[in-house]
Formats: C-alpha cells, structure tokens, sequence
C-alpha cells in the first residue's frame, strides 16, 4: 500500500497550508530524504522530504490549499528507480511524403490541438470557462502535455495584457452616439515589461498590510536618539565581548532591551484587543523584522527580559540565517507581542511602520546621521536617529504612546539603566 505524505502541523494557530512549488512530479521516484515539494503558510515556507524511496503521485497542484493532515502524495516502495538506458544511435531521417496540396479555400481553418484529446484537471476547466479560455489555444505544462489550473491563469493574465483600452465615456457623452471627429489616441506604449506571479507568501503579507490599515486605528509618533553613548559602549566593550560570547554586539539588542523596559512601564504597548477586551501580555515576545527575498518575516524573541545581550544576538543571528535560508521554524514566528523593524540597514532616514497585527505597536529604527543639535547652549554634532512608534490608538492612548517612547530613548541615551533593572 503506498505511503501518504500529508500536510505536517506547522504551528498552532495555522490550520491550512498552500502547496507553493513541486519538486518532484508523479512517476519520479524519490529517494529518502529527497525535497517533494514546498508548502506555504501566511508566516512562511517550508519543503517537505519523503522518509520512504519509491515512485511519487502528488495529490494536489500548486497553489491547492490544504488543511494540516491532508494528503499531499503518496509514494509506492514497490516502485523501481529507472535504469539507465543505452544511448541511442541516431538514424538517418528521412522526409514524409509530403500530401498533395488542396485549394486554400476548402481548408477550414482549426486549431491543431482539436485533432487530439486534451488532457486537463477538473480546476482547469473551471478557471477556463471563468475566463473565457479556449483550452484547446493553452500549452499545458503538467506531465504528458497535460493542461494545469496555472496554465489558465497564466493565458487569463497573457490574455488580460493584449486587451485594447477602451476609453471611459464621461457623464456628457452617455446615450449620445455620434462618432468623434477626433480619433482618440491610445495610449503610448510602456515598453518591455516583466510579469510574474505573487507567492502564497507576498499575497498573505499584502492582505494583511492592507487589514492592519483597515482594522486599527494606526497612529504614529515620533522622537529622536542621540546614538552617543551606546556606540562608545559598542567600541569599549566589543573585543571584550566577541571574545566571551563569540558575538557581536549589535544595536537591536540594545534596542529589544530599552523596548522592554518600556514595555514594563507602559502595559498597554504589550497587549491586544480580543473582541471587547484588552489583553495585557505579562511577557515581552519581540518580533525583529528580517527581510528576505520571499518577503519580511519577524521571528518572535521570546522571554526577551530574562534574556542577556549576547542571548539576544545569538537568538537573531540564528532567526536571520534560518530565514534567509528558508529553513524558518514557523512556530518561532508566532506570539509575538511588539514588534521592532530597522529600516535604517538600507538607508532610511524616517518612516511610519505598519502594525503586525493583533500587536498594538511596532518600533521603527532609522539610519544614524550626524546632525547639528543644542546641548547646554552649545551647538555640537551628535550622531542621531529617528524613533517612530505605530500604535492602534483603539488600545494605546497618545500619552502612553510618547511616554513609551521616551522611555526607549531614555535608555539609548544612558544604557546605564539597564543596571537598575
């Protein structure tokens, strides 16, 4: 009886997953261990290997949405690898006759893939006649030349991309009907363009981006760091520190301490809303923002006051490599109760986050510059950055929304504070 791969549990609050990418189609055969395919989630992905060898039947397509527990394939142990076949030689080829030629008008003009049958899926078929897609003007992709649900969506958008603009008639030319004297001009080309597909992932993070803006009520407030003191920390501590934690110490670190000391004092920033209620969260979660090529993912520093600086550069350090490489343990992606993002890593000087929800605030860093400010009287150059912290002001009033974020940059300004803690 052949093995089921099925959907694993990827975490507690995700109960479907969507089938990202195939590799391995049905009729290879799989070695233990082998990649069958990858599997998304609205937080990440992850592959899927196969414990037994034999030959593979994947039950479902790319971009199927599956529960955890669902059957992804099965492989048949009974299955043998290929063996490898002689080469060829090659034989001289020699031309058909060619048929005698007809009269151009007696030949009706059909499509050459009406001659044969067309192999397709149930999904295709209906994506097909939803768009309006003649299957038989669709190369298919899938295994014999079969025609996949990808395929129609991919011909729909080809389809979408040639259409003519029509121009919108304005409220003065409806219902009149004469022809207008001036032909009116399309529109002038755009030149080469390239198109493709949003990940299961990208969609996720749109859709969510675009729920934050629509649920909370985001707000965002700004201050400013002198950056003094904790780089003099940085330069006085670090050879000392690599060499007794084996790592560096960065600015986040510093920062995911200050924004738990924050935390502490403002219980409002470290809570939620759970239909009537505000949940206050006793424990600082810190989601750190970390960009990949699929899209951002914020894995969730957990426990983040009874952490040490070098345990939280380790911690990141490992979420960053694991991320960057795919490998993003999903459960380390959830519950989180803050968040922080550094825009400042690709140069930006200011921005307004946007929330992570259900959090109630995230933390924007910036890039540290050199400014002129008043300090005793004195205009003297400091190196300086932006704060800005979003909040849902639903929970978050403006007060302790400032007051929270005074308290960071109270402790950038004097790291010190963190020894009364």
């Amino acid at each position: 009886m052949p093995t089921q791969i099925k959907v694993p549990a990827v975490g507690e609050s995700i109960k479907t997953v969507y089938v990202a990418d195939w590799k391995k189609n049905t009729g290879d055969y799989c070695n233990a261990g082998d990649i069958i395919c990858e599997i998304e989630t609205d937080k990440a992905s992850q592959e899927i290997p196969t414990e037994v060898a034999g030959v593979i039947t994947t039950q479902a397509n790319v971009g199927d949405e599956l529960p955890i527990g669902g059957v992804l394939a099965s492989i048949d142990e009974a299955g043998q690898a290929p063996a490898s076949e002689p080469e060829a030689k090659p034989k001289p080829s020699q031309a058909p006759p060619l048929p005698p030629a007809e009269p151009a008008a007696s030949v009706e003009a059909k499509p050459l893939r009406q001659a044969v049958e067309i192999l397709t899926t149930p999904s295709a078929k209906v994506h097909a006649e939803e768009h309006g897609i003649d299957l038989a003007t669709v190369a298919g992709s899938g295994k014999g030349g079969r025609i996949l649900k990808e395929d129609v969506l991919a011909a729909a958008e080809e389809a979408k991309a040639i259409e003519p603009v029509t121009p919108i008639a304005s409220n003065d030319d409806v219902g009149n009907s004469p022809e207008p004297s001036v032909p009116v001009e399309a529109p002038s080309e755009v030149g080469e363009v390239t198109r493709k597909r949003m990940s299961m992932m990208r969609r996720t993070i749109a859709n969510r981006l675009v729920s934050a803006q629509h649920e909370a009520a985001m707000l965002t407030t700004f201050n400013e760091a002198d950056m003094s003191q904790i780089i003099d920390l940085r330069k006085k501590c670090q050879k000392e520190f690599v060499a007794t934690h084996a790592v560096k110490l960065g600015f986040m670190s510093l920062f995911v301490k200050a924004v738990v000391r924050a935390l502490k004092a403002v219980p409002n920033v470290n809570a939620a809303i759970d239909g009537t209620d505000i949940v206050q969260f006793h424990k600082q979660h810190i989601g750190v923002a970390i960009s990949t090529e699929k899209g951002l993912v914020v894995p969730v520093v957990r426990n983040a006051s009874n952490l040490s600086l070098a345990e939280i550069e380790k911690a990141i350090i490992n979420f960053a490599e694991k991320a960057r490489s795919g490998n993003v343990d999903l459960n380390d992606l959830t519950g989180g109760t803050f968040s922080i993002t550094n825009g400042g890593v690709f140069g930006s000087m200011m921005s307004t986050p946007i929330l992570n929800p259900p959090q109630s605030a995230i933390l924007g860093m910036h890039t540290i510059q050199e400014r002129p400010v008043a300090l005793d009287g004195q205009v003297v150059i400091r190196p300086m950055m932006y704060l800005a912290l979003t909040y849902d002001h639903r929970i978050v009033d403006g007060r302790e929304a400032v007051t929270f974020l005074v308290k960071v940059k109270e402790f950038i300004e004097n790291p010190a504070l963190g020894l009364l803690d």
